[in-house]
Parts: structure tokens; C-alpha cells; sequence
């Protein structure tokens, strides 16, 4: 495959069963063959989204001083500001050249993970900021419930198998900074090094021009280039072991601009959809058969993510 199939969920939502069959159809082939699609009639307006990426400017603008007031230690990057260079593929000991901000699950004070989530960081020098933020994530959080109903449909569960998961998930919503390359990278560093996203399903705001990479099955980079009205949405690790690899998670990279693009930044804001830590990873019964054994240990959720915060550095050991 050599481009990024393009999705309409309103297919999906619409009245017509033949619709939305054919929406499963579309988005589960391409998740089994390629684990990305570009996914258009989301619940993101533009008004939003220009906000958002405005907000998201104002605070990477902020002088480092201000910044780095907001990142807490302790907590492994989960809320807040995260420096550049702190994070790297896993594997990797280079740093990727970003720097990003998260926003976090926002709960009820009766919810059962109300104590397990850091709070989420208020940034006091944009008033504006955290709102714009969590509607942005809500909105996100909408898309994904109805894309993961989908993917049940198509592996044959029930349409909302997912929701008891994903009421209250570990979500995280990531506005990231790819600042302009001032030297020469050492040890070959790029914005983002080939990887395999830890979580369910990723839905990415901001793949409007190149620099994102996804590899294909023969080994070969794609560039995954979305319109301006597409999300581009890829299969997580959580969700490729669960469906014991029959939708397959994707290794991607973002790689450096040519030379004389250097001085420029880059901007993407990723949501990465999580299920609450308890939810167990184990293979599904359905997934597996004598053509394709179990390939997975069994595993929950929240020690999945806490072996993979520790591959990237985000948590020491």
C-alpha cells in the first residue's frame, strides 16, 4: 500500500445500515493492512481548531523560564510541560527534537480513578489555554468512542465493547512543538524516531504537510499527508496485542525538514486514546485460531504503559 486510505465517519453515523457497514469495512481493511487511516467528518470544528493551535503557539512561545514551571516532576510527562530532548524512541538513546505539553482525563470527584490521575496543570499566563484544551479533548475523546465502536464491529464484538474502557480512560491529548534546528542533529536525532504509539488508537491534528512517516509492509516510508479536514488515525500497541495483531500497529517517524526548512517549526497535536488501567490486554478469544496462535502474555492496560513510559525514558526505573 502506498497512501493513507481516506474515511468518512459519517457514514458511520449515519441511518443507513449499508453505510455504515461500509465504513467498518474500510476502516478495518486498512487497519489490517496499513494500521492508519485519514478520517474526515470528525467532532472538531474550525473554530476550535484554530483556537487551539493558537493557544498552543502562546505557550510554546513562552519564554523556557515560564515553561518549565509547568513540568512537574515525578509523574513521568503525564500532565504538563515535557522539555525538549527528554523524550526518545524506545530503543533509542538520542532525544527527539520536541518539546509538548499534556492534557489529561478529566473526571468526576466520585469516579473509582478520580485519585489515580495526576491533576491536569493550569497555565496562569494564558486564561484561555486550558479551556480551549479540554474542549478540544472532549471532542477528540467523542471521535474515538465512535472509530473503536467500529473496530468491534469489525472483529466481531459488540458495536460497544470498548465503552466500558474508554469511560474514564488514561487518555492523553499532546500538543507538541518540533522547534526550528539551529545544528547539526547529533546522533542522528529527528523530530519524532520510529515508533509504535503504546496506546489504543492515536487521533492527530496537524499532518497537513510532510514530515510524518508511516512504514508500510514491505518495509518501505509512506508519506501520511491528511487534508485540512482529516484527522489521521493509526492503531496503538494496546489495541494490535488485544486483537492478537489482526489490526496492526504501525511503526511511524517524523522525520527533519530538508535544510533550508530548518528554521521553521512544526506543529502536531496528537490525542492518544487509553482505557483505564485495569482493562486486560489478553488476547481475544476471537483472534485467535490455529492459523494465527496467541502472540501476547497476558497484561492490563496500566502495567502496559508503565513498561513503555520506562522504554522512553519518561519514567526511570
Amino acid at each position: 500500500m502506498q497512501n493513507i486510505p481516506s474515511v468518512d465517519l459519517r457514514d458511520f453515523l449515519s441511518d443507513d445500515p449499508a453505510r455504515k457497514q461500509k465504513f467498518v469495512n474500510e476502516i478495518g481493511k486498512a487497519y489490517e493492512e496499513i494500521g492508519f487511516v485519514a478520517l474526515k467528518g470528525h467532532f472538531l470544528d474550525d473554530k476550535l481548531v484554530d483556537e487551539l493551535y493558537g493557544e498552543v503557539r502562546n505557550f510554546f512561545n513562552l519564554p523556557l523560564e515560564v515553561k518549565s514551571k509547568y513540568e512537574i516532576p515525578g509523574i513521568g510527562g503525564q500532565r504538563g510541560y515535557v522539555s525538549f530532548g527528554k523524550e526518545h524512541a524506545k530503543g533509542r538513546s538520542a532525544g527527539d527534537l520536541k518539546e509538548f505539553w499534556h492534557f489529561g482525563q478529566y473526571v468526576s470527584n466520585d469516579s473509582k480513578y478520580a485519585d489515580e490521575y495526576p491533576e491536569n496543570v493550569t497555565v496562569e499566563e494564558l486564561p484561555k489555554f486550558n479551556a480551549v484544551g479540554k474542549e478540544a479533548y472532549k471532542m477528540l475523546e467523542k471521535t474515538g468512542v465512535y472509530v473503536l465502536r467500529a473496530l468491534a464491529i469489525y472483529i466481531g464484538l459488540d458495536e460497544f465493547y470498548f465503552d466500558k474502557f474508554i469511560k474514564d480512560g488514561n487518555s492523553i491529548l499532546r500538543p507538541i512543538h518540533y522547534p526550528p534546528i539551529t545544528d547539526e542533529p547529533k546522533d542522528g536525532a529527528v523530530r519524532a524516531a520510529a515508533h509504535g504509539d503504546i496506546n489504543l488508537i492515536t487521533l492527530l491534528m496537524g499532518a497537513q504537510g510532510k514530515g510524518l512517516q508511516v512504514q508500510n509492509h514491505d518495509g518501505q516510508w509512506i508519506d501520511a499527508i491528511a487534508e485540512p479536514d482529516e484527522l489521521v488515525i493509526n492503531v496503538g500497541d494496546m489495541l494490535s496485542r488485544h486483537t492478537n495483531n489482526k489490526l496492526k500497529s504501525t511503526i511511524h517517524q517524523v522525520v527533519n525538514p530538508p535544510r533550508e526548512l530548518w528554521d521553521t517549526s512544526r506543529f502536531s497535536i496528537p490525542f492518544f486514546m487509553h482505557p483505564v488501567g485495569d482493562m486486560p490486554l489478553n488476547c481475544l478469544e476471537n483472534c485467535i485460531d490455529e492459523n494465527h496462535p496467541k502472540l501476547y502474555e497476558d497484561i492490563t492496560a496500566g502495567d502496559f504503559l508503565y513498561e513503555r513510559l520506562v522504554d522512553l525514558g519518561l519514567i526511570k526505573n
